[in-house]
């Protein structure tokens, strides 16, 4: 039996862990230091609670790796710290959505540690199954080959860290900035008085994410680093820096209001008069 263990078991590590252990695997994390909501979903999930870090890599044969893209180096530090403590050699999968500059600062964290460069694409399978998961490096198709009880689709990019996390950055580019377009669009509309007309008219060609904007604002504080991470990847490919740099600072904005208040995973009715209301506060 696989064991896998999980850092952390937030909304996105505790929904994989659970499909992992559908799958067959065992799965380990630690909740030491986390918050009521982490220790929450980690029991939801069922995944088997250890006392600290250096328990969960001492156990894992694979670690994954799903922190706030902001603290994806210290994450690796930490794990390289513990797998020494416990006289472990785990295989890493970092997941996070980092650029391709700083996963191989992750790479550098971990030592002698095997790293796998993995990217997420959609919903922890809790919410909602068929994300997709992308790895990258020279053991990807191990991590790849985990029994992910088909609620998942992995997906091998090839044997080059960095692949996985410029592929996140360019789906997560268009995926998070058009929330970030359409919660601008409909703050502006309801300064105007024009917020219904500007939902019915972007509802005809699919953009009234009134939904996803509601949700995006729980997660906003997390994106502001992720769209720094777009910004120095896109600069590193010759591109201006500006465009994500500016979407970072909506995101920082929306963080500081009302609507991202509530949890992601907390399910939300509200009308586009709700949302436009409760990003002003």
């Amino acid at each position: 039996m696989n064991t896998v263990g999980i850092v952390s078991p937030g909304f996105m590590g505790a929904g994989l862990g659970g499909a992992l252990r559908a799958g067959g695997a065992r799965v380990v994390a630690t909740v030491d230091g986390r918050s009521a909501r982490s220790r929450r979903l980690a029991g939801e999930a069922g995944l088997e609670l250890l006392p600290t870090l250096r328990d969960v890599v001492g156990a894992a044969d694979v670690v994954l790796v799903v922190t706030p893209p902001g603290e994806a180096v210290a994450a690796a530090s930490a794990i390289r710290v513990a797998a020494g403590a416990a006289g472990s050699s785990p295989l890493v999968a970092d997941l996070n959505a980092v650029s391709p500059t700083t996963m191989t600062r992750v790479q550098e964290q971990l030592g002698d540690l095997r790293l796998v460069d993995g990217s997420i694409s959609g919903p922890p399978p809790s919410d909602q199954p068929g994300a997709r998961l992308y790895f990258s490096g020279p053991e990807a198709a191990t991590v790849a080959g985990l029994p992910w009880d088909g609620q998942v689709e992995p997906i091998v990019l090839g044997d080059r860290v960095g692949s996985a996390s410029a592929l996140k950055m360019c789906t997560g580019s268009v995926y998070k900035g058009l929330i970030a377009l359409v919660t601008q669009a409909m703050r502006t509309a309801g300064a105007y008085g024009v917020l219904q007309e500007v939902v019915l008219d972007l509802d005809r060609a699919g953009l009234a994410h009134t939904a996803g904007v509601a949700r995006g604002a729980t997660k906003a504080w997390r994106y502001v680093a992720e769209m720094r991470e777009i910004s120095a990847t896109q600069e590193a490919a010759g591109l201006t820096p500006e465009l994500f740099a500016a979407i970072a600072g909506i995101f920082d904005e929306v963080s500081r209001t009302e609507l991202a208040r509530d949890d992601p995973e907390s399910a939300r009715e509200l009308s586009a008069d709700d949302v436009v209301r409760l990003l002003g506060r």
